[in-house]
Order: C-alpha cells, then structure tokens, then sequence
C-alpha cells in the first residue's frame, strides 16, 4: 500500500514550530526587527542628549573644564575602547544574551548621570556609553544571524533609527528638561525608551547561545585586506561625522550667523540622514560593487564642505543637506560588516576592529580640528583637511566595495562571486541562533 508523503507545512508544524514559512516565526521575525529598531534609537538618543544640555549642567554642577571635556569626548573613545572586548563578550554569553547585557548598561548608566553631582555624572555616562559601544558592535551581528537574505534593509531600518534617534536627542532634550525642571529631568526621560526597548529584547535572550565557532578569528581578521579597507573606511567616516557634529555650528556662526541658526543648520545635516541612511544599505545590497556608492555620497560631501568654505551665507541649507547625505557612508560600513563576512563571528569580529580603530581615531578628529581653527585662526585650513580626507575616503570606497569577503583562518581575502543576497544564504548556515 502506498502512503502519501505529510504535507510539507504539516512537517514544518511537528518539527520546527518556529521555522521561516510559520506565522509564529513571522511574527517573532517582526518582533526581533521592532526590538532592533528600538534598540538602535538609544545608541545614539543618549549621546546627543547629553550634549544638548552639557553646559547647563557644567553651570549646575560647577564643573571644571577638564571634566567638562572629558563628558563632551567620552562617548566616542568609550565606543572605541569597549568594542575591543565584544567579540569575547560573545564567546562567552552569545551575541543576543550580550545585547541584554548592553541596554541594562545603558539603561543604569542613564538613571546614575541624573544623580548628585559631577562623579555620578561622568561615572552614569561612562557606563552608559559601555553598553551603547557593546550594542553597536552586536547589532549587525543580529542582523546577520536573524536577516541574513534582508542585510541591506534591515540595516538601512537600524541605520535611520540612529539618525533618527540622534536628532531628536539634540532636539528635545533642552524642552523636555525645561517641562521637567532641569537638565536632570530632559536626561532621565530618556532611560524610559531603555527600557522598553530592554523590555522587548529580553524574550530574545532566552534564545540566546554562544555561536558555533570557538573563537573569533581576530589574528585572521587583521591580516585580511578586505577587512582594513572596511575598517579605514569606517574610520574616516567616523572623524568627518564626529568633526561635523562638533564643528559645524562654530563654523557657520564664524560666518555670521545667529548660534539657534547654526544649530539648526546642523539639525538639518542629522535629518537628512534619517533617509540617507535607510537607503543606503538597501541600494549596497542589490548592487555587487558598492564602492560607486561610497565614492559618490564623498563626492556630495565634498561639493558641500567646498561651499562651506567659499560661500557659507548663500545657500546655508543646501552645504548643510550635502554634508548630510555624506554621512550616508557610515550605514554603507554597518551593512558591509555583514556583506563582507561569511558568520556571526566573522561578522562581530570585523565589526568590533572597525568601531575600535574608527572610534579611537574620531576622538582626535574635532580635537586636531579645533587646534588647526586656532593656529590659524581661519577656517581654510581645517576644512581643507577635511576634504582631504574625503578623497582618502573615496579610494577606501572602491578598496572595500569590491566584492570580496574576508578568508578563513590563514587564507587572506576570498573571491565573492556570488550576489549580495545569495551569498548571505549561502553563509548563513552557521549562524542560527
């Protein structure tokens, strides 16, 4: 007698509940792109937030100059430093587990900034800035374990989320505070979207592991081509954002603007981001050489530091918009620690080079800046540099968007010959949480 075959979904309902064609796994598949989402809004919200009320809690607290400086450079050599030991972090507890790990960081570094005085201050945001620089090293290996086939869009969500999550930090913090009777109270509120998004993680926790290698292959990492053309690349992205971020206004009110105009100037560069950044990294995934993409937006960034500096007062908003759609290189690094790498392993341990080496070099960015504006006492010289270091950035763009993954172990570079998309399926086997 013959016996028909179960029914494949029938299948799928006995042995993997969670499996991609279920509505359960759909729907916890939602749940994991939402958590990101809103994991991705606090990694830069608490940043951005701090510094929109810096000086009013420099006057608050008395604080000297040198503290004050060190809670304005903290974040950044924060990232830099900590991404170092997030691969291990991984080994360890699993890059999910890890994730919960990074937003209860965050979210007790945020509540003890808000207390008694200048120690908790710089204390609450260095911890706080620990468990953003463990959530930027981990989120595109969630991507890579949770989205291999939708690494462009997923990151291009995470990417807008962050800008997103920048500008209105720098926004509404200083009216929030004023509603809430101070600086303290325009930095608290931000510990509630901690832990929501923290509330929404923790069910991913439990399915959390270790992944299957034993050990990220850092000594394998630094030897291979592909991954320092991503990692300079990211670096020279990080000190254009980061000298941006810190300079921009002084530049514009060096040229004869009101200083709520020039902060709004800047406002414009950060929210040009929000679609810059959810596109790019759909576009890099489709395409097989990303490194037009990279050169192109340098290109744009070029055209609005060279009119900063020739003519600021014509058409303000318009170098502000081009220096803005500039930033868009940042989320093409974020979606080539995925695209350029095999595992979640590979995946973390790329990104954690890149942000440690990029962060650390930002932090020197708006400092050398700053003292080539007062050597020379001109703006042509630092925004000179700046261009300079766009056409370094162009090259790495065609160095990193070549269409080659990292090697194994001892191998160097490996040949990609596949599309972005069929390579992620292609390598995904291993990462699975």
């Amino acid at each position: 007698m013959t016996t028909n075959p179960p029914h494949p979904e029938a299948k799928g309902r006995s042995s993997d509940p969670y499996g991609h064609a279920t509505r359960a796994a759909r729907a916890r598949a939602a749940l994991v792109l939402v958590a990101v989402v809103l994991v991705a809004v606090n990694l830069r919200v608490a940043v951005t937030s701090l510094g929109a009320v810096l000086d009013q809690a420099r006057a608050d607290l008395a604080m000297s100059t040198l503290a004050t400086s060190t809670a304005a450079t903290l974040p950044v050599v924060c990232f830099g430093g900590v991404a170092l030991a997030t691969p291990r972090l991984i080994r360890r507890m699993g890059a999910k587990t890890g994730l919960g790990l990074a937003l209860g960081l965050l979210l007790a570094g945020q509540l003890i900034r808000v207390g008694a005085g200048e120690a908790t201050l710089l204390a609450g945001t260095f911890v706080a800035c620990a468990g953003i620089a463990v959530g930027n090293v981990l989120i595109p290996v969630i991507v890579k374990i949770e989205f291999p086939a939708r690494v462009g869009e997923v990151t291009g969500a995470y990417s807008a989320a962050m800008s997103g999550g920048a500008a209105i930090g720098a926004a509404a913090t200083v009216p929030i505070g004023d509603a809430a009777g101070g600086w303290r109270g325009g930095l608290a509120v931000w510990s509630v979207l901690a832990a929501a998004a923290l509330a929404i993680w923790l069910p991913q926790m439990r399915r959390s592991h270790a992944p299957a290698e034993s050990r990220a292959p850092a000594a394998a990492m630094m030897r291979s081509p592909v991954a320092w053309a991503v990692t300079l690349l990211f670096a020279t992205q990080s000190v254009l954002a980061f000298v941006v971020m810190a300079w921009l206004p002084t530049i514009y009110i060096d040229a004869g603007f009101a200083p709520g105009e020039a902060g709004t100037l800047l406002a414009v560069a950060l929210l040009v981001g929000v679609p810059v950044y959810f596109v790019v990294p759909v576009l890099a995934a489709r395409l097989r050489r990303q490194g037009s993409l990279g050169a192109g937006m340098t290109a744009v960034q070029i055209v609005g530091l060279a009119g900063l500096l020739l003519s600021p007062e014509s058409v303000p908003w318009l170098w502000a918009v081009l220096i803005g759609i500039g930033g868009g290189v940042f989320p093409l690094t974020l979606a080539l620690f995925s695209m350029r790498t095999r595992t979640a392993t590979e995946t973390a341990t790329l990104s954690a080079m890149a942000q440690s080496a990029g962060y650390l070099l930002a932090a020197l960015g708006p400092f050398t800046i700053g003292v080539l504006r007062d050597v020379t006492d001109s703006w042509t010289t630092p925004v000179l540099v700046l261009m300079a270091i766009c056409v370094v950035q162009t090259a790495l763009s065609f160095s990193a968007g070549k269409p080659r993954l990292v090697g194994n172990p001892g191998t160097g570079s490996t040949p990609y010959e596949r599309g972005p998309r069929r390579a992620a399926n292609q390598h995904s086997s291993g990462t699975t949480p």
